[in-house]
């Protein structure tokens, strides 16, 4: 390491007249620099609800609202049902066979997604009422980064690719599938009657 070069006579006499000539460009702002600082004020309420006040140490409240989004199988055991409650009840035990299936695992999105078109709307125009998607479980590909990876890219998105036109106008219903037909791995979708 090298050590730091001092100032010669010639140089610290230089300094000396520079400085002595030298004004603040702002005189205030010298006084404001000693002038002791305020604390800030505490932020106001935003949104109309307020915000507790949090201690480090204290329990956080296991009761409280979240606003994380529902997993896939809560959001779709969620929705209202739009057929028969009977033959919705059927179809969530496994009690109702589906009349075709396509299975989507292992494909990419590029390739899944008009698969999924085609076979939904072809089911529709030949009279089907129910099909089974399967899109499997998925691989566990969360590399620990600060931004979680979703488990089963597929899984996620059929449910918001059937929600969409031009399939949305031909389904009635989607759910999970029963265990038999592949749970978690799969979807139920009941069509609407071709007119």
């Amino acid at each position: 390491m090298r050590r730091p070069r001092n100032l010669s006579e010639e140089e610290r006499a230089l300094w000396d007249k520079v400085a002595e000539r030298a004004k603040p460009l702002d005189p205030k702002s010298h006084a404001a620099e000693k002038a002791p600082i305020e604390p800030k004020p505490k932020p106001r309420d935003v949104g109309g609800t307020p915000m507790p006040n949090f201690q480090v140490g204290q329990k956080a409240n296991a009761h409280r609202p979240h606003d994380i989004l529902p997993s896939i199988t809560e959001r779709l055991s969620r929705a209202p049902v739009h057929m028969d409650h009977k033959s919705f009840g059927k179809m969530k035990r496994g009690k109702l066979v589906p009349e075709a299936r396509i299975d989507l695992h292992g494909m990419t999105m590029n390739e899944a997604h008009p698969e999924l078109v085609a076979f939904i709307l072809g089911s529709h125009a030949i009279g089907r009422r129910l099909v089974l998607v399967i899109t499997g479980k998925g691989k566990d590909r969360d590399d620990g980064g600060p931004i979680p990876t979703r488990q089963g890219v597929l899984r996620h998105q059929v449910p918001q690719w059937l929600a969409l036109p031009p399939l949305n106008h031909a389904i009635l219903q989607v759910t999970p599938a029963h265990l038999k037909h592949g749970g978690h791995g799969a979807y139920y979708v009941y069509l609407r009657r071709s007119r």
